[in-house]
């Protein structure tokens, strides 16, 4: 099994490494695998960003009803859903 950093980073080698064992038919898939890794690689940023978003909010309304201001709170929940 290939290393994904080592796909990412080399496909080249990759792609020689197939035609030199005359399985050319193999080779797209280099380049649907690169495709599907960005994919996934955005993928977790925006879970990342949104995670931290929600942290974030998380402790603005904890710290609202620790203060007692309810109505501030309840507009924070609300820009959180």
């Amino acid at each position: 099994m290939l290393d994904m950093k080592f796909v990412r980073m080399n496909p080249e080698v990759v792609k020689e490494n197939i035609k030199k064992k005359f399985q050319d038919e193999k080779l797209p898939l280099v380049d649907e695998v690169l495709e599907l890794d960005q994919k996934n690689r955005e993928i977790k940023q925006e879970v990342e960003a949104l995670r931290a978003d929600r942290n974030k909010i998380s402790k603005e309304i904890g710290a609202c009803m620790a203060q007692g201001r309810e109505r501030r709170c309840r507009r924070a929940e609300e820009k959180s859903s």
